[in-house]
């Protein structure tokens, strides 16, 4: 998994008149969890545009100075008028203890059913995993250019032995839905289908996990 680098200051004084005069600054108050005691830094809020105002999952090297520590992001607190970033919490990461984040599912093609009537349903757009830190994949890539009306792709063809899938295998990940328009084609009729087919939009459905979560549990924010 791609890694972005933090570079910050750890934290003196965690008060509130402290983390206001940061927050002030352009800084964001930061607390690393999962090591011998919570770690309290600050970095520039420019800092962490790439790792939060993207969909892709990213490890954090976070860079204080006399050293770098390996975590993912947590749990992050937006203003609620002007969502600038207020606080993030991260998890520490070890290279020989197992970690629980969500990833990113992306999907590659075209559904042939779709373009007979039928509609794509995303069920999962993100899939929570169990693994070690060297084994955590970027993305879910499913090929969908097989996919006919009535078919499914469940999360028993994405199994790996690098990492464990907290769903049960028979979860829907993508499925293309029967409509009152749709034409079903025989598998040697398809070449005919882009003349003879009905044009259907590729629609999705599905809410999006919530905030990446780890093991170690969640303690108090600022």
């Amino acid at each position: 998994m791609k890694s972005i680098t933090i570079k910050g200051s750890e934290r003196e004084s965690v008060g509130k008149k402290a983390t206001k005069a940061l927050r002030n600054a352009g800084k964001v108050p930061c607390v690393v969890y999962g090591g011998e005691k919570p770690l309290h830094f600050s970095a520039d809020e420019l800092a962490f545009r790439s790792l939060v105002y993207t969909g892709a999952a990213h490890t954090v090297k976070v860079d204080l100075g006399d050293g770098k520590l390996k975590a993912i992001m947590q749990d992050i607190q937006f203003h609620p008028v002007t969502d600038r970033i207020l606080h993030i919490d991260f998890y520490q990461l070890f290279d020989d203890k197992e970690v629980t984040m969500n990833i990113p599912v992306r999907l590659q093609g075209n559904a042939p059913g779709v373009r007979n009537g039928g509609r794509l349903l995303f069920r999962k757009r993100k899939l929570s995993i169990k693994a070690l830190p060297d084994n955590l994949p970027d993305f879910f890539d499913i090929d969908i250019s097989k996919l006919k009306i009535g078919d499914n792709i469940t999360v028993e063809s994405l199994l790996n032995d690098e990492f464990e899938i907290l769903h049960p295998e028979t979860t829907v990940v993508v499925q293309v839905k029967t409509m009152r328009a749709a034409i079903v084609v025989d598998d040697e009729d398809e070449d005919l289908e882009g003349e003879e087919g009905i044009e259907g939009e590729e629609g999705t459905e599905g809410e999006t996990e919530g905030a990446e979560a780890s093991e170690g549990g969640e303690e108090g924010k600022e």
